[in-house]
């Protein structure tokens, strides 16, 4: 089951294990990352848009804790899952998405 993580618990997430390279993974597509994105605060961002993410999973490791993001989390859960499936052990959604990365994280990100 994937884990559920508010943006506001995203660093105390990563920090469950501190040898694992902590990473975003930014599931939406270029036009929302141009609207809205997020800074890297501790962790590597990796954008790649969800219909991608089979044909280039082999850009990410499976010993990463790997958190997705989307708008507001039905994609990035759906990637998740689909990580987990793929031999991922470390995998969260950010609960809510970018939205609530500006609500509860960063008001200098756009909502849209």
């Amino acid at each position: 089951m994937v884990e559920q993580v508010s943006p506001a618990r995203l660093a105390d997430w990563y920090a469950l294990d501190a040898a694992a390279q902590p990473v975003l993974l930014d599931v939406r597509e270029p036009w929302e990352l141009q609207t809205a994105s997020v800074a890297p605060q501790g962790f590597m961002l990796v954008a790649i848009p969800m219909n991608e993410i089979p044909a280039r999973i082999a850009e990410l490791d499976p010993a990463q804790r790997v958190a997705c993001l989307c708008h507001h989390g039905a994609r990035s859960q759906r990637v998740a899952l689909f990580l987990e499936q793929n031999g991922f052990a470390d995998v969260a959604n950010v609960a809510g998405g970018i939205d609530a990365w500006s609500i509860q994280h960063d008001a200098a990100v756009p909502r849209y």
